[in-house]
């Protein structure tokens, strides 16, 4: 579950830096303060879920959750 989280904030991390919008005007708009923003960018992570749904919700990204598929046998 860590390391799916981890992709979810690297993936977040790469929408900032692809949008060709600034750091300072994302943070604005999103509602997420300039310095979570900074974290995220930077790779120093701890940011909450909220954070992130923010972030993701201003840049048009949809977080879902799906079941994983079942391991059949053993």
């Amino acid at each position: 579950m860590y390391t799916q989280f981890m992709r979810l904030i690297e993936a977040i991390a790469q929408a900032v830096e692809a949008s060709g919008e600034t750091r300072y005007r994302i943070a604005q708009e999103s509602g997420v303060s300039a310095s979570q923003l900074s974290r995220l960018v930077n790779g120093n992570r701890g940011l909450t879920v909220e954070t992130i749904e923010r972030l993701a919700d201003y840049l048009g990204y949809e977080i879902a959750l799906k079941p994983k598929a079942r391991k059949r046998g053993g």
